[in-house]
């Protein structure tokens, strides 16, 4: 089993005034909708067999329900966030509790950007990495190598302008696009093993032509391809699997098919309110074991 315990924290202060990523259009949020999508994705957690381990949002953050982007977590040992301004609060708020929890937190190079989780999703001992937004390779080289990983290096598409530019963030002063991390646009959902390769599923148009090369010569490795469509308009590359359920997007029906076509059982939790973040299911948890 994978994601057999995720930390996740609540909705109480989560807001979208703060355009941090391309995804905010709408800055009314609605506290207790948003908490109640973010019960509904904790039950489904729970109902798949997910010990779920609960700590409160810091009050001074609009972003601390998407705790995916806390930390880097594999055997009691923690890579901390570098996370951008407006979210700066929740890297000492993420020490205090995974210390708490008994995990040995290290701290990411000073000066790099790292986006914990949220841009690097463990499989077995492959970390699939994405840089160039939220997270510099760096950042990403010194956790793999702290954590005992083998670093797989990916890269997403840029949001463009009108004229075909890249596009600065005027919140964070950084490089911006629809898969900012890397969890928008690939996912795991089995594991490998001695008796399987493994299985994530993947969007090539999210990806740049070198990503999809790198992606496209991992033979070893079974891949679900999905849709610009459902990965961005979805999120559903977004989602939390066990290896035999698939927590995900209500709104990605080619992707629940085809899972369910491979023996695996799909939850559909509705998230909506917590969509005007930019963050998804996913986002709302951290991987601790």
């Amino acid at each position: 089993m994978i994601n057999r315990t995720v930390l996740m924290s609540d909705a109480l202060n989560f807001s979208a005034e703060q355009a941090i990523n391309p995804y905010y259009g709408d800055s009314h949020t609605e506290t207790l909708k948003a908490q109640a999508e973010h019960d509904s994705i904790r039950l489904a957690f729970e109902t798949a067999g997910i010990e779920v381990i609960q700590v409160p949002s810091p009050t001074t953050s609009q972003d601390g329900v998407y705790t995916a982007n806390w930390a880097l977590v594999r055997n009691k040992k923690a890579i901390l966030s570098r996370l951008p301004e407006v979210r700066k609060t929740e890297e000492d708020w993420a020490r205090q509790h995974l210390v708490e929890l008994g995990i040995e937190v290290i701290d990411a190079p000073e000066g790099l950007k790292f986006s914990g989780q949220g841009d690097a999703l463990a499989f077995g001992d492959y970390l699939f990495c994405g840089k160039g937004y939220r997270s510099d390779e760096a950042a990403q080289t010194f956790a793999a190598n702290e954590l005992g990983f083998t670093k797989i290096q990916l890269e997403t598409i840029p949001q463009r302008d009108t004229n075909g530019e890249p596009v600065i963030n005027a919140i964070s002063g950084w490089a911006d696009s629809f898969f900012y991390d890397i969890d928008l646009a690939l996912s795991i959902i089995k594991a490998p093993s001695e008796t399987g390769n493994g299985l994530i599923v993947y969007c090539p148009e999210a990806f740049t032509e070198e990503s999809r090369r790198v992606l496209s010569e991992l033979t070893d490795i079974e891949k679900i391809e999905i849709s610009l469509e459902e990965a961005q308009h979805a999120f559903a590359c977004n989602l939390v699997s066990t290896g035999e359920t698939v927590i995900m997007s209500a709104h990605a029906p080619l992707l629940a098919n085809e899972l369910r076509q491979r023996g695996l059982n799909v939850i559909t939790p509705e998230v909506s309110e917590l969509a005007k973040g930019g963050g998804y299911i996913r986002c709302t948890s951290l991987s601790i074991q």
